[in-house]
């Protein structure tokens, strides 16, 4: 009962608002929008361009791999290459142990082979 006799006050309140609101309606178009362009702004620049900057050395460090490399897989698998096709890589993970991974799971390499 005491809910439904505050909600006369309620009514009045919102009156109150909607009256306040028209009056500020007019002129606000674009305005509106700067907060949620800078918004926008602050996580691609925070987010979005760093992200796609890791991808990209991601992809050139998937293509530089060759045979002698020794990388860790997404897994946690430590090997070394011993066979490299387009997108698979062949590692060698103990003595007589070789497994076929893609080369997309590879996360780092640990060391390079020194040419010579």
């Amino acid at each position: 009962m005491h809910i439904f006799h505050c909600a006369p006050h309620i009514a009045t309140l919102l009156g109150q608002c909607d009256q306040q609101g028209q009056g500020q309606s007019s002129g606000g178009g674009l305005l509106g929008f700067i907060p949620l362009i800078l918004i926008f702004l602050i996580f691609y620049f925070l987010l979005i361009l760093p992200q796609q900057k890791r991808q990209k050395e991601h992809q050139k460090m998937l293509q530089s791999l060759r045979k002698g490399d020794k990388v860790i897989t997404s897994g946690g698998i430590l090997g070394t290459i011993v066979g490299v096709k387009d997108d698979v890589i062949v590692l060698k993970i103990a003595e007589n142990v070789k497994v076929e991974f893609l080369k997309s799971s590879v996360s780092q390499i640990v060391s390079r082979e020194s040419e010579e």
